[in-house]
């Protein structure tokens, strides 16, 4: 008989203890690096340094040296951007809005998806700060007096809105995140000795264990979470504001605001699993990051990918139902123009290839998840391209049409923020608990009852099974 994945266990192995989810948890943290981490922290530090020469060219020479032209003004430092924040959006949604449901199932995977915001925001902060052109001056776009020397800021601007946003989110993310590490970062510095016990003892604040500590550490998560689930639909709605308040043909639509947001969910849980599934083998975290888990995050991502794929049937029916030629014309150029590789690579990754989570066995079988989930990450990023540069590369006039392909320095900045995330990632899965150690002890007793109720029931079902079988032959 069929068992709902949310009566299943969320913590497996028979001889789980208190002191074993500590030892399975907390050990990684202390013993000392393997040799697969040391070989994927040395690639990451490559294309972070690949970084660094990057941004120091892209100073140097200023903005020209990317691909963008009098048209295409937006390239790929805008469609990584956006691609970036949405990768981030995971976490709070897991943190914050489940918490304030009471979602069991949250506790194994908070915390790496709230590590991988905060590395994604960082990552996609960097670029309007470049694209400014002289980000020493950036201060310019906050409402400083004009004593400073900077012009007052313009409001009615969705730019200066994402610097709010974005600068809201990044610090209530961090704040939400350390937060919930404290307990955890106690119990590491209870295990350590000399250095490492005293570098841990600062870190945890003082945490104590007690009852008043465990008080206080409640009411102020609630507190962080309701603050927090409202920057989940508005930080990737002002990001959306970027482009729908402008008149561009193929931006000028009112669907952007949830659109954006349900992509943002659709690529950030997607991220969250391509991370967690190389963890949990490298870790040896299968009995806390479960099939359970998995299948649960790949309903989420079909739901969203649906809703994606919803969002680009109503472009299209209101670009023809506008009878505005510009508007039609602006999405025929997208499946058939000169970029309608990048379109039907978009619609590929993110329309057909989440349906395939209606099957089951896909959900639960982990090589298909990993797969998918990056194609999820690649059409995510396909879309975010789609939408700069097809919308600008062709304009009213034909004297103003122009391609568009990034330069090496373009290329190598991404490349580079792909090093920066990932080197920030292995710092985090090696000096903090991976999953919260606390919360998921939280959860051992329930889930231990929901297993022995099941059991219970097959054993009460199979025993009525025997004795109408015997009766009938009686």
């Amino acid at each position: 008989m069929y068992e709902s994945p949310y009566r299943r266990p969320l913590i497996t192995g028979d001889d789980t203890t208190y002191k074993k989810i500590s030892d399975d948890i907390i050990i990684p943290v202390e013993a000392k690096p393997t040799q697969w981490w040391y070989m994927g922290f040395a690639i990451s530090l490559a294309f972070l340094a690949l970084y660094v020469w990057a941004i120091g060219y892209l100073l140097w020479n200023g903005v020209g040296s990317w691909g963008l032209n009098k048209t295409v003004d937006w390239g790929w430092d805008i469609t990584n951007f956006v691609w970036w924040v949405g990768i981030g959006h995971a976490g709070t949604l897991i943190s914050a809005v489940l918490l304030l449901f009471r979602q069991k199932w949250r506790t194994a995977v908070n915390r790496s998806a709230e590590a991988m915001t905060i590395f994604a925001v960082v990552c996609a902060g960097v670029y309007p700060l470049l694209h400014a052109g002289r980000p020493w001056v950036i201060y310019w776009a906050l409402p400083l007096p004009n004593t400073y020397g900077n012009l007052w800021a313009n409001f009615n601007s969705p730019l200066l809105w994402d610097v709010f946003a974005i600068s809201t989110y990044l610090t209530v993310s961090v704040v939400f995140w350390y937060v919930g590490l404290l307990p955890d970062l106690a119990s590491v510095r209870d295990r350590a000795t000399g250095l490492k016990k005293k570098m841990y003892g600062i870190f945890s604040f003082g945490w104590n264990g007690s009852a008043k500590a465990w008080s206080r550490f409640e009411i102020v998560s609630l507190i962080l979470a309701g603050l927090a689930t409202p920057l989940v639909l508005s930080v990737h709605t002002i990001v959306s504001f970027d482009f729908a308040t402008s008149v561009i043909p193929g931006w000028h639509t009112t669907i952007f605001p949830p659109y954006f947001v349900a992509g943002a969910v659709f690529s950030g849980f997607a991220m969250v699993l391509t991370l967690l599934i190389v963890a949990r083998k490298a870790m040896k975290l299968e009995d806390y990051i479960t099939l359970n888990h998995i299948d649960v995050m790949c309903k989420i991502i079909m739901v969203t990918g649906s809703i994606v794929g919803s969002a680009y049937i109503t472009e299209f029916f209101i670009a023809w139902y506008s009878a505005v030629e510009y508007e039609r014309y602006a999405f025929v150029n997208r499946m058939f123009g000169e970029y309608w590789w990048s379109y039907w690579a978009m619609m590929t990754c993110n329309v057909i290839t989440p349906q395939l989570f209606w099957s089951q066995k896909l959900r639960r079988n982990i090589t298909a998840v990993f797969i998918i989930s990056i194609f999820v990450n690649i059409g995510m990023w396909f879309e975010r391209f789609v939408i700069i540069v097809t919308s600008l590369h062709r304009d009213y006039l034909p004297s103003s049409w122009a391609m568009y392909s990034p330069t090496w320095v373009e290329i190598s900045m991404y490349m580079g923020s792909m090093g920066l995330f990932f080197t920030l990632f292995f710092l985090f899965a090696k000096y903090v608990p991976v999953i919260a150690v606390a919360e998921v002890k939280s959860i051992m007793k329930t889930s231990a009852e929901k297993y022995m109720k099941i059991t219970l029931e097959k054993e009460k079902a199979e025993e009525s099974a025997q004795h109408s079988h015997e009766s009938h032959h009686a």
